[in-house]
């Protein structure tokens, strides 16, 4: 891992402690964690997708996990993070900012709110169930995009959900933070 990308991560850890009693981004519990269990948990995305190319668009970015992760990643990819909560974006815009990531923007919107995005690629932790996900993936992802989404010990039940529904691809990677937790990849999505 470069210098400045490791400089950058412990920054941006240190900004997470220092907002997070006023804002919550981060469960109080897992705190104590935030390198193992958010911040590592969020680099994954990185190394299953070393050199992605086209727009990248995380919705429900909350403390910008994974998106923020993802732009220190890749600092030559336009990332754009979206989350209603103003807030929390004003964390993002600060974040971004001080981390000096001028390939990063955070937008307070509601998902279905915003304009297609056209994203090669769209990446969510902890934002909803699968089922109510995929609306928004179809909504926003290129026609040959790709979905990187992070879905924790109920992933298998809320794959099967969402295929009552929706046809698409997807291929699991299993976590590196969490036995029971995975990475759903998605792509060629359709209705019905």
């Amino acid at each position: 891992m470069s210098a400045s990308r490791e400089a950058r991560l412990v920054q941006y850890a240190a900004l997470i402690r220092k907002w997070n009693s006023a804002i919550n981004l981060v469960a109080p519990a897992s705190l104590a964690q935030l390198e193992q269990r958010h911040i590592a948990d969020s680099a994954q995305l990185a190394r299953l997708h070393p050199d992605p190319q086209g727009p990248w668009l995380d919705i429900g970015s909350g403390g910008g996990l994974p998106g923020l992760v993802v732009a220190i990643f890749h600092p030559e990819l336009p990332v754009q993070l979206v989350d209603s909560d103003r807030r929390k974006v004003a964390f993002l815009q600060t974040a971004i900012r001080e981390l000096g990531l001028a390939n990063c923007t955070a937008t307070a919107a509601r998902i279905e709110e915003l304009p297609p995005a056209d994203a090669a690629n769209l990446s969510a932790r902890a934002l909803a169930p699968l089922d109510r996900l995929v609306p928004y993936l179809d909504r926003h992802l290129a026609q040959d995009g790709t979905a990187w989404l992070m879905k924790g010990r109920n992933w298998q039940t809320e794959l099967t959900a969402a295929r009552r529904n929706w046809r698409f691809d997807a291929e699991i990677h299993p976590s590196t933070t969490d036995p029971a937790a995975a990475i759903l990849q998605i792509s060629n999505i359709r209705h019905g």
